[in-house]
């Protein structure tokens, strides 16, 4: 059997190192397992600690995803198991999701350059991996979403900081819809870092290893940080295409969604968005009608965790997200999604909350008390001490 991840080093002209690692779970698209975050993790500290290793290369096997999100068949099973056992009674969900934020925020913070071909599909769990990167790559084949609305989930991963960081009320908008975007729009969203035409991946990776890349040295990093920036920076540049990109229908499209989605009042947006289902633009139809079927419970809580966490550090985000998503997994919607999405395939959820109405403010509470026993240390409370 191959390993879910696949670990390289690579010398350059200079005598330093390159670390690959690449996610080899082409089958399920790159989908995250526990399994695949630890080794991610204990490779990444590893590195980040060997003075020789100059960057990492984050990369996902098969050429048709960077990766497509986490483990949801795992996640399903283990939700039925403990159904009606409490938030805190699930232990592949207590797991995962510390873990998995973990590593996110281990990569947001990362004291070398991380570079992510995001190649192909980037959803959901891929998105945490490639948003904390210093130099992120997408290509002509880039589709990038956070559709969580459709298995009862929330944008996750720090998805909360993220969208909160975009212009006008496109977060929101994307939060709500689950809307992909291709790769103009994914500059406009302020996703991206570079780009590369996909055919030119193999070139590049040989060309890094040419620069005279710079070592730790007495200031603890700071100068070979600043250098080993701006190499990786000009190797990119030098690759990219010269076209230049046409707008995309996120940002034609981004006084109309900004008013669409001004407010305070979620029933009133989600009236506003679902009008759009018969509009002459594809996208904006298949957004709204991704929407309208999607978990309106989803789509409160996501709209909670904007407004809960607006103001918040990267580390409060995930400790704020980490409770949500616990809660996420001992509720019914998540499981339920997953169901319909990928167990029975019927693509028919009964979503409960059956509106937004039924999903109120009142009802969405629940997703932000903490489950563990009283006394207890949030699992992730030093997230950010260091």
């Amino acid at each position: 059997m191959n390993a879910p991840v696949l670990f390289e080093e690579k010398t350059t002209a200079n005598g330093m190192r390159l670390g690959f690692a690449t996610l080899n779970a082409p089958q399920t698209l790159n989908g995250l397992s526990l399994e695949m975050v630890d080794l991610l993790a204990q490779r990444l500290d590893a590195w980040s600690r060997d003075t020789g290793v100059a960057m990492v290369v984050l990369q996902g096997a098969g050429g048709k995803a960077f990766s497509a999100g986490g483990d949801l068949h795992g996640l399903y099973h283990s939700m039925q198991a403990h159904r009606g056992q409490g938030a805190w009674a699930n232990p592949l969900a207590r797991d995962f999701f510390e873990r998995e934020y973990r590593l996110d925020y281990q990569i947001h913070t990362y004291p070398k350059p991380i570079l992510c071909w995001g190649h192909g599909i980037v959803m959901g769990g891929g998105v945490g991996l490639m948003m904390g990167a210093s130099h992120r790559v997408v290509s002509e084949t880039t589709r990038l979403a956070m559709p969580e609305i459709s298995i009862g989930l929330f944008p996750d991963v720090g998805g909360s900081w993220m969208l909160n960081h975009m212009t006008g009320r496109i977060g929101l908008f994307l939060a709500l819809t689950g809307a992909q975007l291709t790769t103009s729009d994914i500059f406009y969203a302020g996703l991206a870092d570079f780009r590369l035409d996909s055919t030119d991946w193999p070139r590049v990776t040989e060309a890094l290893l040419q620069p005279d890349w710079a070592a730790k040295d007495a200031d603890d990093g700071r100068t070979a940080r600043l250098i080993n920036d701006g190499l990786l920076r000009q190797a990119l540049l030098a690759h990219a295409p010269s076209t230049a990109l046409a707008p995309g229908p996120l940002r034609q499209h981004a006084a109309m969604i900004d008013a669409l989605c001004g407010g305070e009042d979620l029933g009133m947006i989600v009236d506003a968005i679902g009008a759009l289902k018969t509009h002459e633009d594809p996208w904006l139809a298949r957004a709204a009608s991704t929407m309208l079927a999607g978990s309106p419970g989803s789509a409160r809580l996501a709209f909670a965790l904007l407004r809960h966490t607006r103001l918040s550090s990267l580390a409060d985000v995930f400790r704020t997200e980490y409770v949500a998503a616990l809660a996420c997994a001992a509720e019914g919607d998540f499981a339920e999604g997953i169901r319909a999405l990928l167990i029975d395939k019927d693509k028919q959820p009964k979503w409960n909350p059956a509106t937004i109405e039924q999903a109120s403010e009142a009802w969405v509470q629940r997703f932000f008390e903490a489950p563990w026993p009283a006394g207890q240390a949030h699992p992730l409370a030093d997230l950010g001490a260091r």
